[in-house]
């Protein structure tokens, strides 16, 4: 499989009306019976997000499109609850577009010029206030997963915060990930040293929090961040993810 070659200077490949992907999420989620809440700030910022309730044996959280030039998690997470293929006993919470004003200017900030995924230190951001309040009133989740592309990447990797050594998803992740899309066996993927398309990283306290490393100081204490290569067709990546979401929800 061979990149297009397309990612120059920033992400150059397909968009997504990302509108009409939640509309066709949100019909098959009322179709097989999920609940939405909309959250609304003061300032008029509207996210949605889906709870999957069933007997509660195992809580997996998911997000996507916090970056609004990474068009495969939202639809990835469409696939996933149009094709309706969930482990019994898995209550699913959902928050399939966490920065819907940056998908009409296809880049990574929202409408206002400020990167969601380094707010959730301080949140200053209308859609990270809300998206903080709405998870502070959930209960805590057993694994978090964070759908994410990377527009320079070799193929995809992935981030796993495990500070209490829980039984590790990842290489089975990798494993059947790289039936569908290449992996990046790169040992230096964003400065950070990588195995196999793994990165592990330290619970730095850095002065900019990304929404993982909220989520494993306050919710769950095991995450996973999730990267498709972004110069592969848009179909390869949210094939990916959806690989990737799923080997994790039938080992959880």
């Amino acid at each position: 499989m061979i990149p297009l070659g397309l990612n120059r200077d920033a992400y150059r490949g397909e968009t997504i009306d990302v509108q009409a992907t939640l509309r066709e999420l949100g019909e098959a989620a009322r179709r097989h019976g999920w609940q939405q809440e909309s959250l609304t700030s003061k300032e008029g910022v509207a996210l949605e997000t889906w709870t999957r309730q069933t007997t509660g044996r195992c809580r997996v959280y998911i997000s996507a499109g916090i970056h609004g030039d990474e068009p495969a998690g939202p639809k990835a997470v469409e696939q996933l609850v149009r094709e309706n293929i969930w482990p019994d006993g898995l209550d699913v919470s959902l928050c399939p577009c966490l920065n819907p004003t940056g998908f009409p200017l296809n880049r990574r900030e929202n409408a206002d010029g400020i990167d969601l995924n380094r707010q959730y230190l301080h949140g200053e951001a209308a859609e990270t206030r809300a998206h903080i309040a709405w998870l502070e009133r959930q209960p805590s989740f057993d694994v978090a997963l964070c759908l994410h592309e990377d527009w320079e990447a070799r193929g995809f990797y992935l981030y796993e915060l495990n500070p209490d050594q829980r039984p590790s998803h990842a290489g089975e992740i990798i494993r059947r990930v790289s039936a569908v899309c290449p992996i990046d066996h790169s040992e230096l993927i964003e400065t950070r040293p990588a195995a196999g398309g793994i990165i592990r990283p330290e619970l730095d306290l850095r002065p900019q929090w990304p929404e993982a490393l909220w989520l494993i100081n306050h919710k769950t204490r095991h995450a996973y961040t999730l990267e498709s290569p972004s110069d592969y067709p848009l179909s390869v990546r949210v094939s990916a993810l959806v690989t990737a979401v799923q080997t994790v929800v039938e080992m959880s």
